[in-house]
């Protein structure tokens, strides 16, 4: 019995600890960089990779700084794509994520949380609705309907005690640094893009929506929605310039009924400190040679407003290549598509 009551001590210290409002959100986005894509040239292949590094010691309450609960949460991110053009209008992509680490720094007892590993495997095919080319203009609509699923553990557990009877005692560590929600996801994504060839001038927009699942856990994290607003400028025939407003929204974290309180508090759960709505500038500079482009980009908040109390964005950061090429040479001179990270 005394046994049982020092360990139940320990998970309940050490799940209020988490559950404060600063572990709740997260499971925004899963694509590192937020490429902006329409279709590949029939039998054209690429691979893409990116890092993206993400930091933050900002809380926030709605849309006001306040206290600080933790120190540092950040995380190393490294996500790889390949995609396929099976016809003129349908392309099939292929990607997955793997966290060098997540990090939480003191929260509770134990100064230092640390996760990683393999994310989620990503399918995502998108299909050209319209394409158009006249003189010196191209207009495109893409639509995709993907689909995320879970690679990685989502149970991921934490040293918080020892015990002479039992020995270590572990915890499952909060959601916000597991390296996967561990849910099946549904994404619905389009691409809209207006292009001015002999200027080398270019607008586009995007948007995802990302119906979010129950996890193996009884944990629904918020449904992801965004929408990106771009205007692109190609100097020196090889150097890209890019500029988006980015809007980004997400609901707030479920539980399911069968989930109860003791397990709310242990998994560091807080759902009343969940959701949030933010504005974002995304500058990015790409330098292409050939069929080879290498590119960098951030994210700058403009606004955001959090429900209850999170830790707010700060720095993102993410740098990137890709690669393409024909698999099988054409018959005929096709029209030139079009892909973020290139132009």
């Amino acid at each position: 019995m005394r046994l049982i009551i020092i360990v139940v001590f320990l998970l309940l210290i050490n799940g209020n600890s988490y559950a404060q409002g600063c572990c709740s959100g997260g499971s925004g986005s899963p694509i590192a960089g937020d490429a902006s894509t329409g279709v590949l040239l029939k039998n054209q292949l690429e691979f893409s990779s990116s890092y993206q590094f993400n930091y933050s010691d900002v809380y926030f309450s709605e849309d006001r700084d306040t206290l600080n609960l933790i120190d540092e949460l950040s995380s190393d991110y490294l996500f790889m794509r390949f995609d396929y053009g099976i016809s003129e209008k349908f392309t099939m992509s292929v990607a997955a994520g793997y966290y060098f680490n997540k990090t939480i720094v003191g929260l509770g007892l134990k100064d230092t949380i640390t996760s990683g590993g393999i994310s989620d495997l990503i399918i995502f095919p998108r299909y050209s609705v319209f394409n158009k080319t006249r003189e010196n203009t191209r207009t495109e609509i893409t639509l995709g309907l993907g689909l995320k699923i879970p690679l990685g553990s989502n149970t991921d557990s934490n040293l918080v005690g020892y015990s002479p009877g039992l020995g270590d005692i572990y915890v499952i560590s909060p959601p916000t640094v597991q390296a996967t929600s561990g849910s099946q996801d549904l994404m619905i994504y389009t691409f809209w893009y207006h292009g001015y060839q002999k200027k080398n001038l270019r607008f586009f927009a995007n948007t995802l929506y990302i119906r979010k699942g129950y996890n193996s856990m009884g944990e629904k994290f918020g449904d992801y929605a965004s929408l990106g607003l771009f205007v692109g400028k190609t100097i020196f025939k090889k150097v890209g310039l890019t500029a988006q407003i980015k809007g980004e929204w997400i609901g707030k974290m479920k539980v399911a009924k069968t989930v109860g309180a003791n397990e709310i508090a242990i998994y560091g759960i807080d759902t009343v400190s969940s959701g949030s709505k933010k504005v974002f500038f995304v500058p990015q500079l790409s330098y292409t040679y050939k069929n080879f482009t290498v590119f960098a980009t951030s994210e700058i908040p403009l606004y955001q407003y959090l429900t209850g109390v999170q830790v707010g964005s700060l720095y993102q950061v993410t740098t990137g290549f890709s690669y393409r090429f024909l698999t099988k040479k054409l018959d005929e001179t096709p029209v030139k598509t079009f892909e973020l990270n290139k132009n």
